[in-house]
């Protein structure tokens, strides 16, 4: 072999091992990134383990003082008066609240086939309520504390008692998904729920400035104003920026037609208690009293539905908002 060829040879050679270099070090900085990966996944995933382990067992106390433990995270319900809420979340009740003659039918389109159970005698027994084995009951407010029947149902299931949950929407939302482990869930539904205020109070902006409601509740024991402490009323005043009237603010709860004159509310809001209050919102509707009225003359007395503006929960006010819209800013 002469030298030329020699020379060709080792480099050649250089070449062939430089590239097997190369690709030994490419090989070996693709597992190296490939075994990163894997570890971050691992991690990952074990850190969401953590995570969801975490979260339970979970003791928690009440708004009544009461020590409330779950020790996993419930998957039967029962949340009477509460499915609204518990809905906001993306979870439906083992059972729903009914009065006897009907369930809240505003909620229908997401708790169909879910039963009823009635709460025309007052709250159910505690037969009744096993029959059906929650994990976890939620009561509404104090009342059930008051009346003992808190006592039979916490011996059934884990049981958390609100003192009001529909005075505060935003608190009760939050403390479901604490106890549900959903509190991403739960943020997100008072988000869109605000977003949905705002924009309303944009568009009734000079509907609202400086005007009074008043709230009339038709049942069988007669006509009473609602006040800004609860539900629609709430939202109006609140939520909307409506001035309560202050013939209500007052004090005055009771309505007769001889007082009507004297009620400053800009607009009325009529509210038929389950078609109960039939003789009585029928005798205001035709009084000359109530026609003699400035809410009336400028058209500004409206019917709503009883089944949403006597309850509490984003669905519900969500759409007494979209009436309030309907009827002041169509």
């Amino acid at each position: 072999m002469n030298g030329r060829n020699h020379c060709q040879t080792i480099i050649k050679s250089f070449y062939i091992l430089a590239t097997l270099m190369l690709a030994i070090g490419l090989l070996s900085a693709c597992n190296a990134q490939s075994s990163s990966k894997e570890k971050k996944i691992e991690t990952q995933a074990n850190s969401d383990n953590i995570k969801e382990q975490s979260a339970y067992p979970l003791t928690i106390k009440d708004e009544v003082g009461n020590d409330v433990t779950l020790p996993a995270k419930p998957s039967k319900i029962f949340a009477p008066v509460m499915e609204d809420s518990l809905l906001a979340l993306g979870i439906k009740p083992t059972m729903q609240w009914s009065n006897g003659v009907k369930p809240q039918l505003y909620l229908q389109d997401q708790l169909q086939g879910i039963p009823e159970i009635s709460f025309a005698s007052g709250p159910p027994s505690p037969e009744a309520i096993m029959a059906d084995k929650p994990d976890l009951i939620i009561l509404h407010n104090s009342f059930y504390v008051e009346n003992g029947t808190y006592e039979k149902y916490a011996k059934i299931a884990p049981t958390y008692v609100f003192k009001n949950a529909a005075t505060d929407l935003e608190g009760s939302i939050k403390i479901l998904g604490q106890l549900l482990d959903e509190p991403d869930k739960a943020q997100q539904a008072i988000q869109e729920y605000q977003e949905k205020v705002d924009a309303a109070k944009t568009k009734l902006d000079s509907k609202t400035e400086a005007k009074k409601v008043a709230l009339i509740r038709f049942n069988a024991k007669g006509m009473f104003f609602m006040t800004d402490e609860y539900f629609s009323g709430y939202v109006l005043t609140h939520e909307l920026g409506f001035e309560q009237s202050s013939y209500v603010k007052n004090g005055a709860f009771e309505v007769s037609l001889e007082i009507l004159p004297e009620l400053d509310a800009d607009y009325i809001f009529l509210i038929n208690d389950d078609n109960l209050g039939d003789e009585y919102l029928n005798e205001l509707k035709e009084s000359t009293i109530l026609q003699s009225t400035d809410a009336f003359k400028n058209n500004q007395v409206f019917e709503t539905s009883e089944d949403y503006w006597l309850n509490g929960g984003i669905h519900a006010q969500g759409k007494v908002i979209d009436d309030v819209l309907e009827f002041l800013a169509p």
